[in-house]
């Protein structure tokens, strides 16, 4: 009987012929960070010139920043200009993208957001910046071409403050690296961007009040409001530094009668007088003036390396004990200092910020503990401490966070130790806090010091912390990651890439920068094809070894072509063809060489047209393969 039964189902599946697979659900998709929650579904949803950006008609208002940023970006990604409209859920149609708020989830908080992706696009958060979020998360996936896999996501962020420092006050940073950040910390869901603007080698931003402190090169009033203007778009929050009562010699230069003297006659530099009265009303004087300039909640007074020897300058205590009591202390008068100065600070409606290597030490004068303090070294008291002293505090930790223009060269910051190892709670010096104090540590950022400004130039630097910075984006988001070790991250970054408008002064009009590009093949992970559009001349893509080899970048819409400029590592090529398409099937040739020799290849005077731009390589030069640092494309100059 059982071998009747066995013959049955056999002849049964016979006759039935095989058994269909059953779809596999789509994995969790590259993204920096990585999303906290996804379930796969199946198939994928396409970007098209008929997409619609539709935010919801009960939101329409508070969403109309965001819906505006995100249709400007995906026209800069992928050259589709495309429709903002107001409506419900019963006025879409598949292709469509939709922004809503008013999500019941509470544990989104402010900056989390659901995504649903089926034959159109759902987006729900409790604030606009969850909504925001939201789109940087499509824009990654689209970067990596115009369909994105179906599924439904939940995601928030574990720390609210993610971002990035700037010492334009020893290196004049120009506004347009600044803008690049901007949008560059927003793709990366980073929300912080603190501006030390004066520092012993230079007051980089204009004064009214005290135009004789202000260096060459610094930043107009304007060019800060624009600035400020842009954040906003990107949910950025700009955070200004005015270093005192240390690192002020651009400032004592003009005022030599407030430096600070030993009782010996030595002359400190850097370092202003606090028990001069002429001190406080100079430094009232910018405050006054830059606490109306920036609209932030918060003003970072900076307080670091007031490093001198109380002994050697009695004045100190002199003024404490006058001005605090009979018992205080040379550091007395310091630590007075940060509390006048958080007065003034709090006086405008905002929350004052300062490092923590000087904060204890006194007799008569603590400092008030509504002044949020970034650890940055285990100098004096640890984080626990002072959180359990009621402060707010910030990781901002040497090791992994610090990028350092030193005289030999830039150092840091510590990546991959900071992707394997690290986490926001661990603070310099090993030094952890307890569970229930972690809410009281807001987050991180990368600091960029410019010790010894003429070691690198900004390109320089935007290429050295592309990396950091996409580190501290997963671990302040602190969602379960996509890969490990650092290794397995560094193709994620490579695929991820530069935000779709990041644009520098010196790729300016480039129609290739930041497009999505196809490759015949790459050497390995860390050298995709990405590289070569994302306007960094330390990344590169390679080529396998062999001489047919080709990239192909994707202008999302056909344009006129004029110019191409091929950046090549020591690997180039003595033959290839720039090629164009509409289909990226049939190729038209508009430039060949057979006698290339590396370096720099400006191809101007081209004439042709297309939305795909091909390098088809035809003869290595070497024995490896086709390597570019950078691809560029840019149309016909006019006449």
């Amino acid at each position: 009987m059982l071998a009747v039964l066995v013959g049955l189902v056999a002849a049964v599946s016979a006759s039935a012929g095989p058994v269909a697979a059953k779809p596999v659900a789509n994995p969790k998709p590259l993204t920096i960070p990585a999303l906290q929650e996804w379930t796969g579904s199946t198939g994928s949803f396409t970007l098209t010139g008929a997409t619609r950006i539709v935010s919801s008609t009960a939101h329409s208002s508070a969403l109309a920043s965001t819906s505006e940023v995100f249709a400007d970006d995906l026209q800069a990604l992928a050259g589709l200009t495309v429709a903002r409209s107001t409506g419900t859920t019963a006025d879409l149609r598949a292709g469509d993208i939709f922004l809503s708020l008013g999500s019941t989830d509470t544990q989104l908080g402010a900056e989390g957001y659901t995504l649903s992706i089926t034959d159109k696009i759902t987006i729900s958060a409790r604030d606009d910046r969850g909504a925001f979020y939201g789109t940087r998360t499509l824009l990654q996936l689209l970067k990596q071409g115009s369909s994105i896999p179906r599924g439904a996501a939940r995601d928030w962020p574990l720390k609210p403050e993610r971002g990035l420092m700037v010492d334009n006050g020893r290196k004049y940073f120009t506004p347009q690296w600044l803008r690049d950040h901007v949008k560059e910390l927003a793709y990366l869901k980073m929300n912080y961007f603190h501006l030390h603007l004066s520092d012993n080698k230079g007051f980089r931003i204009e004064s009214s009040s005290h135009p004789e402190i202000v260096s060459a090169e610094h930043l107009t009033k304007q060019e800060v409001r624009d600035l400020i203007a842009l954040a906003a778009q990107y949910k950025i929050t700009i955070v200004p530094e005015i270093d005192a009562p240390g690192h002020m010699t651009p400032i004592l230069a003009a005022h030599p009668e407030l430096k600070l003297v030993s009782n010996a006659g030595v002359v400190q530099d850097s370092y202003i007088d606090l028990s001069k009265p002429a001190a406080y009303a100079l430094l009232k004087d910018l405050y006054d003036e830059y606490l109306r300039l920036f609209p932030g909640p918060y003003f970072h007074i900076g307080a670091d390396e007031y490093d001198i020897n109380y002994t050697s300058h009695p004045q100190l205590e002199q003024y404490a004990k006058a001005t605090y009591g009979a018992n205080a202390i040379g550091k007395d008068a310091y630590l007075g200092f940060i509390n006048w100065a958080n007065g003034i600070i709090r006086g405008a409606g905002k929350t004052t910020r300062a490092w923590n290597d000087g904060i204890g030490g006194g007799v008569a004068v603590t400092v008030n503990t509504n002044v949020i303090l970034e650890f940055w070294y285990n100098y004096g008291k640890s984080p626990q401490a002072h959180i359990d002293a009621g402060h707010l505090i910030s990781n901002e930790s040497w090791t992994p966070t610090y990028y350092v223009l030193y005289a030999g060269g830039p150092g840091g910051p510590s990546s991959q130790w900071g992707y394997d190892t690290w986490n926001p709670d661990l603070f310099q010096g090993d030094q952890t806090i307890t569970k229930a104090s972690k809410s009281k540590n807001l987050g991180s950022k990368i600091h960029v010091w410019c010790d010894n400004p003429d070691v690198a130039t900004e390109e320089r630097i935007a290429s050295d912390i592309k990396q950091g910075l996409r580190m501290l984006a997963q671990q302040t988001w602190g969602s379960p990651k996509l890969v490990t070790p650092w290794s397995n991250f560094v193709p994620v970054i490579n695929t991820i890439g530069r935000n779709p408008a990041w644009t520098t002064s010196v790729q300016v009009g480039n129609l290739a920068a930041n497009k999505p590009v196809t490759v015949s093949s790459a050497e390995t992970a860390t050298f995709l094809g990405v590289n070569a559009v994302d306007s960094d001349y330390f990344s590169r893509w390679s080529s396998g070894y062999t001489d047919n080899e080709w990239i192909t970048v994707d202008l999302g819409t056909s344009r006129q072509i004029g110019r191409v400029k091929l950046f090549w590592e020591t690997a180039y090529g003595s033959g290839y063809k720039i090629q164009t398409s509409n289909d990226g099937t049939t190729w038209t040739t508009i430039y060949t060489t057979t006698t290339g020799d590396g370096g720099t290849d400006d191809l101007t005077g081209l004439s042709g047209s297309g939305r795909y731009v091909r390098v088809q390589g035809t003869v290595r030069a070497t024995q490896f393969g086709f390597s570019l640092y950078e691809f560029e494309v840019y149309a016909p100059t006019a006449v």
